[in-house]
């Protein structure tokens, strides 16, 4: 029998039998639909990742407070706290550095005209706009005076223009931060979200002192300290230098022996992405791999529906081998029908998973890529997993004895 012929045959028994080839190819729909689904969010999470280490820099260094150690136990209480004074030693002592922004963030409450937004607070230098690539979408910057001291001035970011501003110019009004008010001298440009899916336009950037004094101050903190220094080397070559110079430099400053733990941690962007990168990876194998046991399921219902088939067909099988049929032809029709089936399936489970994620991208909001490979190699396994699961069907419709299968009722 020729393919043309087998194919035929296949298209009539499948129109013949339409609500149980439906529900036989469902399975199959399921499985490829969700298999390029969670590969494209992860893929679309990746790019996310990447784009976001090229639009900051690879040269960007943090240094961070460590953890501290008590026994088996590890928390990030306590400890020497980094300081302003450390950020302004690593650009005065460490070569290859262009800034060292010191960073004192928290949450704060932000009241206007009747208005209430919870936002971060960011206190800094004006480094941070070189340290962060930040840049204005009206404004000014902090002049050199209002960095240097407790200055009530704020810039604020796309989202809180949003929520307290209702899309008017914010320049020039007074904001209550944590109850203390703050002039509104400039609005940053949207940047959108970072890696772990923060809003990175839900922020009020002020003057250093201003945040360590006024806004996020307390007694529990000690005078110029510091969540984290933001540190960008010259260029991307000169990171590992950087790096390398600031470990030794704190551990001078922390008065550290060389065989004890740091109290701080060093760390590169591309390294923090890096991890993100790689668990981001790790979850999309562990969610496709799991997408995929719906493809072996609904191969184990077309083998099912094909072994239905060769019972209720016995007569039609034996009537055939009768006029000259061979096993062959038999073995191939039900071979054909078995992968039509799946790939049928397989088209139809694409599209559901371009609708899918073109329904995410648009109303959740995340970042999807859908790899035409990802596709191809999803048709190509829906196919061969009917032709696998299909062939023992085949094979015992081929090995049917005619005039037995002549006496069948």
């Amino acid at each position: 029998m020729r393919p043309l012929a087998a194919l035929r045959l296949a298209t009539s028994s499948l129109k013949a039998h339409k609500l149980r080839s439906a529900l036989t190819i469902l399975g199959i729909i399921i499985g490829v639909a969700s298999v390029i689904t969670m590969v494209a969010i992860g893929q679309g999470a990746r790019q996310q990742i990447e784009e976001q280490v090229r639009a900051l820099g690879t040269n960007v260094v943090m240094l961070l407070p460590g953890f501290n150690r008590s026994g088996p136990v590890r928390s990030s209480s306590g400890g020497t706290p980094l300081t302003d004074r450390d950020a302004a030693a690593i650009a005065r002592r460490v070569s290859g550095v262009e800034v060292a922004a010191p960073i004192r963030q928290g949450s704060a409450q932000l009241i206007y005209a009747g208005r209430n937004w919870s936002s971060t607070v960011v206190g800094s230098t004006a480094d941070i706009f070189v340290a962060r690539d930040l840049t204005l979408a009206e404004g000014r910057k902090f002049s050199d005076r209002e960095s240097r001291s407790p200055a009530k001035v704020a810039i604020i970011g796309q989202t809180v223009v949003k929520e307290l501003f209702a899309g008017a110019s914010p320049l020039g009004q007074t904001i209550r931060v944590n109850r203390v008010p703050m002039k509104v001298v400039g609005v940053l440009e949207a940047k959108g979200q970072n890696a772990m899916g923060q809003d990175q336009d839900d922020t009020v950037l002020v003057p250093l002192k201003a945040a360590q004094s006024r806004l996020l101050g307390g007694r529990s903190r000690g005078a110029g300290e510091v969540n984290m220094i933001a540190i960008k080397a010259r260029r991307a070559s000169l990171v590992g230098q950087v790096q390398t110079e600031v470990d030794a430099l704190m551990r001078e400053r922390q008065r550290l022996r060389p065989d004890q733990e740091a109290g701080f941690a060093v760390r590169s962007l591309s390294e923090l992405m890096a991890v993100r990168t790689q668990t981001t990876n790790t979850m999309t194998g562990l969610l496709g791999a799991i997408a995929s046991v719906a493809l072996v399921v609904g191969g184990i219902g077309i083998m099912n529906i094909m072994l239905v088939s060769v019972t209720e067909r016995t007569r039609e099988i034996g009537l055939r081998m009768a006029v000259g049929a061979r096993p062959e032809d038999i073995l191939l029709q039900f071979l054909t029908e078995a992968g039509l089936l799946a790939l049928i399936g397989g088209v139809i489970g694409v599209l559901l998973a371009l609708a899918l994620s073109l329904a995410i991208a648009q109303f959740a909001g995340w970042s999807v890529s859908i790899d035409p490979a990802i596709v191809l190699v999803s048709l190509l396994f829906s196919g061969g997993v009917g032709v696998v699961f299909g062939f023992y069907p085949a094979r015992k419709a081929a090995r049917l004895n005619p005039i037995e299968a002549l006496r069948h009722d």
